[in-house]
């Protein structure tokens, strides 16, 4: 059994997450982290799958890719089965709908340690006044005092709230 990372993106239509997990279990694969969403009129899913060596996720999933007009993608996984880190923190950034916000802030907060485990945003307000919503989690490699001081050297126009996430375990 080994491990791939596979992307399908296409137009979104009724029945895409339903048709590509049922050729998967048909094929013994097992799924991993995934990431399935609308993103305006498209749909897309990252997906970490296993599978036996005698399969072929490619011939695997052309005819449906095919059939919803899916455009397929397959990299080899790259985890070494080690323990993934769990985020520490988790930071909210409301700005000004504007070329350049991602970058801007995925930069100042890189430079102070953070490693983004996920990252998803969304455009709210009104189509005059545009605001551009982050939710970002990650590990703080530098620490939380690290990245509240980056934070602080966000443009005035960029608000961000840190909250540092406490994680149970037993």
């Amino acid at each position: 059994m080994k491990w791939s990372v596979l992307t399908l993106v296409g137009a979104d239509q009724p029945g895409i997450v339903a048709q590509v997990s049922q050729v998967l279990a048909d094929a013994d694969c097992l799924l991993g982290e995934a990431s399935m969403m609308q993103l305006a009129n498209n749909f897309a899913i990252m997906l970490r799958v296993r599978y036996p060596d005698t399969v072929s996720l490619y011939e695997v999933l052309t005819p449906v890719a095919q059939a919803l007009g899916l455009h397929i993608h397959i990299d080899e996984d790259a985890s070494d089965n080690g323990e993934q880190p769990e985020p520490d923190v988790h930071i909210t950034v409301y700005g000004a709908d504007r070329s350049g916000i991602v970058a801007q802030v995925s930069t100042t907060l890189a430079q102070a340690g953070l490693n983004i485990t996920d990252l998803e945003t969304a455009v709210s307000g009104s189509r005059d006044k545009p605001i551009y919503i982050m939710t970002i989690e990650g590990t703080a490699g530098r620490g939380v005092t690290a990245l509240q001081q980056a934070i602080l050297q966000l443009s005035d126009d960029i608000e961000v709230h840190l909250v540092e996430i406490e994680t149970l375990r037993g």
